[in-house]
C-alpha cells in the first residue's frame, strides 16, 4: 500500500510515536519483570525494537548499542531468509554471526505482525542468554581456536510455526545449554515481549489504519534523515582519520590496531574501517556485530535528536574491509568476546575519526569491559548455576568538555544501559558471597575534567567450586583521555583479576582466561575508568579536594596527578606546595611535548 501521497498532521505525528515509544517499553517493561536470569532481570542486558514491512527499524529502545546497530542487517537477513515463508503466528529464533547475529549469546527473536492478512511490523527482542553450550560455562573459551569450539549457532529457524509452538526445535535448543530453567523462563519472556509489542501495534492499526499509521512511520524516518543530514553538512567536506589499540590479552598476538577512515561529501558520510587478518582467538568480530561498533562511534559523535530509527542511517555508506579479517570475520573465526573486544576498540577508531573532522566535538573514551563469569554447583539443590556478573563490568564513562565522566556507567559497549542489579539479589539467586561492590579509587583518567570510576566487585563462592572466566580488555591499556589528558599513572587506570586464596597468596590475572576457586577463596574484578579531558593541572583545587574527601581520588594521586598537595591526616591543601608543585609539573608537560 502505498502512502507517497498522505501527509500527516503534527498531533497524529505525535500521538503515533507516543504509541511507537509505549509500544516499546512495554515490551522491555515485560521482559523484565518476567525473566528468570538475572542477566536479564537484574542487568538488563537486552533490547527491543520495532520494524516495518520493508523491514526498516522504526524505534529502537534506549538499550544495548551493541545489539541495536546489528539488528538491522540481522532483521533483513532473517527476512530474506524465509523470503515469502512468513505467516502469522510465526515466531522466528537466531543467534548466527555469519547472517548478521552479533555473538552466539545474543539470542534474538524476531515475531512478524500481520494485520488484515498483510504483513505490517515486526517486534523484535534480542538478550544475551546466561548460557549458549560449548565447553566453557556462560559462553566465553578463551581457548576457542573456531566458532565451532564456543557453542551452540542458530540460523534463523522458527519455534512457533502458524501459531503451534515447535516444542521439539525448543527442546534441542535448551538441551544443548546450561542451566536449563533460567533458559526456558528467559525464552517465554522474550516471547511474551514480542506478544505485547504486537498487541500494541495491531490496536494502533485499529485506530488509524495502516496507511495513516505509515504515513507517520515515514515521516519519523524523515525527520531522523534530516537530523544526521543536518550535523553531517555541517563538517568540511574532506577525509578523515582515526584509530585505535587492541591491546594484547596475554595469549601472544601483540597489539592489533583498527583505523577508521571517512570521507564526508555534503551531507553523506563513507566510512571504511581497516583492520588485522582474523586471529584465532575469540576476538574476531563478524559483520552484523561491527556495523554496531562503527554506528556508535558515530552516535556517540553526532548525539542527535530522537526519534531514532534507521532514517539516520541513510547518509552513511560502511566498508568493513576485506572479508576475513578482524573486524569483517569469517567462519569459521572465534568471535565470543567480539561484543566488547574488539567492538569497543573499533568504535573508538569511528568516534575518533569524526572527532578529527570537528574537533570541536572531541570526548574522552568511556572504560572497555573487563570482567568475569561465574558458574558451579548449588550445593543446596544439586543444579548447576552459569551467570554472567554484568555488574563486573561496569566502567566510567569519560569526561567532556563541560563536565565529569559519570561514575560506574560503562562500559563502553552498552554505554549506561546496562544495570548491576541489587547485591542481595544475587546472593539469593547464586551460593555466592559478595564482599565487595564499589568504586574503584584512582581508575578514572585524571584531566581538568576527570574520568568516571570503574568498579570492584568481589565474590566468595558459598559450599563449592566455582569457575570464573574473565573476559575483555582494559588491563594493559588505560582508557583514551581526550584533548591533553595525560596518563600520568597507568596502572592506576587498568581492570584487572585478583584470586585471594584462603591462605593469604594473591594471584592476579592480566588476561583472558578459565580458573577454579574453593570455598574461601575470593575472586576480585576491578574494572577501568574513563579517560579524562584536559590537562589535569588544569582542574580545580576544590574539585580535586573533594574528590579525595569523596575517595574518588586518592591523596598520593591528587600530587602525582594533579599537583595537589593534601594533609592526609587533615585532608587541607598545602597551598604553596601545591603552588610550586604545579608549576614544576606543568614546565615539565611542556618539555615534553615541544
Amino acid at each position: 500500500m502505498s502512502n507517497a501521497h498522505t501527509s500527516i498532521d503534527p498531533i497524529t505525528l505525535s500521538v503515533v510515536r507516543g504509541a511507537l515509544e509505549t509500544a516499546q517499553r512495554e515490551m522491555t517493561t515485560t521482559l523484565e519483570k518476567t525473566a528468570r536470569s538475572s542477566v536479564f532481570n537484574l542487568a538488563h542486558d537486552y533490547s527491543n525494537a520495532l520494524f516495518d514491512h520493508l523491514p526498516e527499524m522504526i524505534l529502537q529502545g534506549q538499550d544495548i548499542p551493541i545489539h541495536l546497530g546489528s539488528l538491522m542487517p540481522a532483521m533483513k537477513a532473517v527476512a530474506e531468509y524465509y523470503g515469502d515463508d512468513i505467516h502469522e503466528g510465526d515466531v522466528i529464533y537466531h543467534n548466527d554471526p555469519v547472517m548478521m547475529g552479533s555473538h552466539i549469546l545474543d539470542c534474538c527473536m524476531y515475531k512478524p505482525v500481520f494485520y488484515k492478512g498483510e504483513l505490517v511490523f515486526w517486534t523484535v527482542c534480542k538478550g544475551h542468554v546466561t548460557d549458549i553450550g560449548g565447553p566453557v560455562p556462560a559462553g566465553y573459551n578463551p581457548d576457542a581456536k573456531e566458532i565451532y569450539a564456543e557453542g551452540l549457532r542458530i540460523p534463523p529457524i522458527k519455534i512457533w510455526e502458524k501459531g503451534v509452538k515447535r516444542h521439539d526445535v525448543i527442546n534441542l535448543i535448551h538441551s544443548n545449554m546450561r542451566s536449563r530453567r533460567n533458559q526456558e523462563g528467559d525464552l517465554n519472556a522474550q516471547f511474551g515481549a514480542c506478544a505485547v509489542g504486537e498487541r500494541n501495534m495491531i490496536a494502533l492499526l485499529d485506530k488509524y489504519g495502516v496507511e495513516t499509521v505509515r504515513a507517520a512511520i515515514e515521516e519519523l524516518k524523515n525527520m531522523a534523515d534530516t537530523h544526521m543530514r543536518s550535523l553531517i553538512s555541517s563538517i568540511p567536506d574532506g577525509q578523515y582519520h582515526g584509530e585505535a589499540v587492541l591491546e594484547d590479552s596475554g595469549h601472544g598476538l601483540g597489539d592489533l590496531t583498527i583505523s577508521a577512515d571517512i570521507e564526508i561529501t555534503d551531507s553523506d558520510v563513507h566510512i571504511k574501517i581497516t583492520s588485522p587478518p582474523q586471529v584465532p582467538y575469540f576476538i574476531n568480530s563478524y559483520a552484523g556485530n561491527s556495523m554496531s561498533g562503527v554506528l556508535l562511534g558515530l552516535m556517540m559523535f553526532a548525539q542527535v535528536d530522537p526519534p531514532y530509527n534507521e532514517g539516520l542511517y541513510r547518509c552513511v555508506t560502511v566498508d568493513l574491509g576485506e572479508h576475513g579479517t578482524l573486524c569483517n570475520a569469517k567462519e569459521p573465526a572465534p568471535h565470543v568476546n567480539c561484543t566488547t573486544t574488539p567492538m569497543e576498540t573499533l568504535t573508538d577508531a569511528v568516534r575518533m575519526a569524526f572527532e578529527d573532522a570537528a574537533p570541536d566535538r572531541v570526548i574522552a573514551s568511556w572504560g572497555h569491559a573487563s570482567g568475569i563469569n561465574i558458574s558451579g554447583i548449588d550445593p543446596k539443590t544439586g543444579e548447576q548455576y552459569v551467570t554472567m556478573i554484568l555488574a563486573s563490568i561496569i566502567s566510567g564513562a569519560g569526561a567532556t568538555q563541560q563536565m565529569d565522566g559519570w561514575h560506574a556507567c560503562g562500559p563502553l559497549c552498552c554505554f549506561g544501559a546496562l544495570s548491576s542489579g541489587d547485591i542481595e539479589l544475587l546472593e539469593y539467586q547464586y551460593p555466592i558471597l559478595i564482599h565487595k561492590y564499589g568504586l574503584a579509587e584512582d581508575s578514572g583518567g585524571a584531566g581538568e575534567y576527570r574520568g568516571g570510576c570503574g568498579t570492584v566487585w568481589e565474590v566468595e563462592p558459598l559450599g563449592h567450586e566455582m569457575t570464573v572466566v574473565a573476559f575483555g580488555e582494559g588491563r594493559e591499556h588505560p582508557t583514551m583521555g581526550a584533548a591533553g589528558a595525560e596518563q600520568i599513572s597507568p596502572e592506576l587506570k587498568l581492570g584487572r583479576l585478583e584470586i585471594i586464596h584462603k591462605g593469604g597468596v594473591t594471584d592476579l590475572y592480566k588476561q583472558n582466561t578459565v580458573t577454579e576457586i574453593q570455598p574461601g577463596d575470593r575472586a576480585r574484578n576491578t574494572n577501568p575508568g574513563g579517560g579524562g579531558y584536559g590537562s589535569s593541572f588544569a582542574r580545580s583545587i576544590p574539585a580535586v579536594l573533594k574528590d579525595v574527601e569523596e575517595r574518588i581520588i586518592s591523596v598520593a594521586a591528587a600530587k602525582t596527578e594533579y599537583g595537589v598537595v593534601i594533609d592526609p591526616q587533615t585532608l587541607t591543601v598545602h597551598e604553596a606546595e601545591t603552588d610550586a608543585l604545579r608549576r614544576h609539573l606543568q614546565r615539565q608537560q611542556l618539555k615534553l611535548t615541544a
